[in-house]
């Protein structure tokens, strides 16, 4: 299956000091395409995904929006040309409602001179928060309900479905299935599936192979700044994927050779 390529990177290389990040690393997504991008400790994971999130500038290639070239200056830049990036740390105020939360840093004031005074459509948000969750399959709990109360795989459900409610292009998410239950994975999995339905290109990084080769439609595998391997998902099994992010398949083909 082919997919419209939405965001991509050309020859990305990241240094710090003398340590080479990433090394001519490029990488393409499609709308509609979940990819998985894997890697050992120190592969140059994190570091790609500040770059394509805007965290972090590259030292040299490229970065194309919809065939446009940009310059990601900061994160708030690629936020709003439509990238969203979800890291591990869920972001979310334990304090405030699902639906605070979902409109937090985009609350809509009420209308009129009201709304010129700060007063919030509460209401209006709490309705729209609870209708777009549900539409990508999160259903749990009322959007009146303050995030303290949700148990940890709800509270990664709803940082992933503010993610994906507000994304335009791109959604990347950084280990979100990390420390959860089989269950509660089983749940983050099917909003990355609603995700990708809803024709937002996906990327999803995680060391928990199974559910990488359960979701993705395409794997990337990063090894000491160089991608090493960008198949489609089918390509790998369990062993062959560790193979490649370890480097033992290398190893036993120069071995051969």
């Amino acid at each position: 299956m082919s997919f419209e390529t939405v965001y991509e990177v050309r020859n990305v290389s990241k240094r710090y000091g003398s340590v080479v990040a990433l090394d001519d690393a490029s990488l393409k997504i499609g709308a509609g395409e979940v990819v998985g991008l894997v890697g050992d400790n120190g592969a140059g994971k994190s570091t790609l995904v500040k770059v394509l999130s805007g965290a972090h500038q590259p030292d040299g290639g490229q970065i194309l929006l919809d065939g446009e070239e940009h310059v990601w200056h900061s994160p708030k830049i690629a936020l709003e040309a439509g990238v969203e990036t979800l890291y591990q740390e869920s972001g979310l105020a334990p304090h405030l409602t699902v639906a605070q939360n979902v409109f937090l840093g985009r609350e809509i004031p009420v209308k009129g001179i009201l709304g010129k005074m700060g007063f919030l459509a509460r209401k209006k948000m709490a309705a729209d928060a609870e209708a777009d969750l549900e539409r990508i399959g999160i259903a749990f709990a009322s959007s009146g309900r303050p995030v303290s109360a949700l148990s940890g795989g709800q509270r990664q459900a709803v940082a992933i479905g503010r993610s994906v409610t507000w994304a335009r292009k791109v959604i990347i998410l950084d280990e979100p299935t990390n420390h959860l239950g089989a269950r509660q994975a089983g749940e983050v999995l099917h909003i990355i599936e609603n995700a990708k339905k809803q024709g937002l290109g996906v990327v999803f990084i995680s060391h928990t192979l199974p559910h990488v080769l359960q979701v993705c439609d395409r794997i990337v595998v990063l090894r000491l700044g160089k991608i090493v391997k960008d198949a489609p998902a089918s390509f790998f099994t369990n062993e062959t994927l560790l193979g490649y992010i370890t480097g033992a398949i290398q190893t036993l083909q120069e071995d051969a050779e």
